[in-house]
């Protein structure tokens, strides 16, 4: 991917080394290696490395989050990616940043990946992130039942959007 990719609203770029601080952070890595680790995903950060892509999410001059695409060897087909994003703060959401880097991380997996499928899930009750999938033509496929485990100790449903290429292309030509 030529970085950095603009959007609308946002620029997807690689990390910086003076990014980690915030990373480890947003990530709530506390535990032993975690930020080791996190460095190493910032070097290469823009890179397909060990079965991921890591991006910055750059609005209005400073980072407000990150996306990623995942393609874990021996877990997922040829073909097909898992996307993720997270914007760190509150005050950023429901501003279209989400949408846009979406969007442009889709575009380019089908684009210059090969991607076939692109897939994304998200817990039930995040209405805001099942929005931006369904507005920008993800299918929700089903519910998984009991699939992460939350702060509470429980377990949380999630559901799984996917969007194939024929599906995405003629909709970006309209």
């Amino acid at each position: 991917m030529p970085l950095p990719v603009h959007g609308r609203l946002v620029l997807l770029r690689a990390f910086r080394r003076d990014e980690l601080d915030l990373l480890v952070g947003s990530r709530r890595a506390d535990r032993p290696g975690s930020r080791r680790r996190l460095a190493e995903l910032i070097e290469h950060s823009g890179q397909l490395w060990r079965g991921r892509i890591e991006l910055a999410v750059e609005a209005e001059g400073r980072l407000v989050g990150d996306v990623q695409a995942r393609q874990p060897e021996h877990c997922l087909p040829p073909g097909v990616f898992e996307i993720g994003i997270s914007l760190f703060s509150e005050a950023d959401r429901r501003r279209g940043y989400g949408r846009d880097a979406v969007e442009l991380l889709t575009t380019h997996l089908f684009a210059e990946r090969a991607a076939e499928r692109v897939q994304a899930s998200t817990a039930v009750h995040n209405t805001a992130m099942r929005s931006v999938l369904q507005r920008l033509g993800y299918e929700e496929e089903g519910v998984m039942r009991a699939f992460m485990p939350s702060a509470a100790g429980e377990r949380d449903d999630f559901v799984l959007y996917g969007v194939t290429r024929p599906e995405w292309r003629p909709r970006r030509r309209s």
